[in-house]
């Protein structure tokens, strides 16, 4: 099968591509025939692309972990899915990826594909919802009537967690660009902070909930902006690094789950939510997805691979 790999020659990794031979699934795993894959550029330098669960060197690794496809084969012990079935999902970290012809998969990873989306945006749901979902929901148990303040809104996670926490009935502050304002407020966000105008500290005041998928200073920044017991959520620190006890109960890495493709899938059907794709290019085209040399700059979500029609 065609396929891209990390090739870890040079200043810093570059995807190429590669002829592998297609996976054959094994006892509770299913392959996909992957028609889309979305793109998250530092998966690269990512320590699971780098490394095997064990702490090994891996090499080669097929980047790409959320995607959308049809089922090819099933291997023995899969019981809620058929072949046939189109499909979303998003695969464990260390798994090989879905810039690939072909995936190995499990059912707990995936869910029926939205109906009313494409592959191409299908493909660019899984990690954005997922995450968004399980900062705002699993973690911080936003409640309608809060306040939360979302830094990047309209970044690739943060447009799902505006739309997310606008349904869940809370009040929606964001922290995005100039440019992005506009785009903020017709995905539900009631305030959007030009980052790059004014300081969020002095606008905000007291909220139940900080979702920062930025880090950094605005981290630091955002502390004092909670409410007493408020909570804070990010996905942009280094919380395995850090000695810092607030960061390292803050931050969370995501995880596949398939209850919750399901309810994104629905709420995607259903109109609540909607999945943006910034750009689509084909398989040869990918490192250049990765690198960030595509000359596509403006626009929301994800880039995504079109791996096969």
């Amino acid at each position: 099968m065609k396929a891209m790999q990390v090739n870890e020659a040079g200043q810093r990794p570059v995807i190429i591509a590669a002829e592998l031979q297609k996976p054959e699934p094994g006892s509770g795993e299913m392959l996909i025939h992957v028609h889309a894959a979305g793109v998250t550029p530092t998966e690269l330098i990512w320590y699971p692309t780098t490394h095997t669960k064990s702490g090994t060197a891996r090499l080669r690794a097929v980047p790409g972990h959320e995607f959308s496809g049809v089922i090819a084969a099933i291997g023995k012990d899969v019981h809620d899915f058929k072949v046939g079935d189109q499909v979303y999902g998003m695969n464990d970290w260390f798994a090989n990826g879905a810039t690939a012809e072909f995936c190995i998969t499990v059912p707990q990873n995936i869910a029926r594909k939205p109906a009313s989306l494409s592959h191409e945006a299908a493909a660019s749901v899984p990690i954005g919802a997922l995450t968004s979902w399980q900062g705002l929901i699993d973690r911080a148990k936003l409640a309608p009537g809060e306040r939360i303040l979302i830094h990047g809104g309209a970044g690739a996670v943060g447009l799902y967690a505006v739309q997310l926490a606008h349904t869940l009935g809370s009040r929606v502050v964001t922290t995005v660009s100039s440019q992005d304002i506009d785009f903020v407020k017709r995905l539900g966000a009631d305030e959007a902070i030009d980052h790059k105008v004014s300081r969020f500290e002095e606008q905000v005041r007291d909220v139940d909930v900080v979702f920062d998928a930025v880090g950094g200073d605005t981290l630091e920044r955002s502390w004092g902006v909670l409410r007493p017991g408020g909570r804070m959520i990010t996905i942009a620190a280094d919380g395995e690094g850090t000695t810092d006890q607030r960061v390292k109960d803050a931050f969370f890495i995501v995880e596949p789950n398939q209850a919750q493709l399901i309810e994104i899938a629905k709420r995607l059907d259903a109109g609540h939510l909607r999945a943006f794709v910034k750009t689509t290019v084909p398989l040869r085209e990918a490192s250049a997805a990765y690198s960030g040399a595509l000359t596509q700059k403006s626009g929301y979500g994800k880039i995504v691979v079109a791996v096969s029609a």
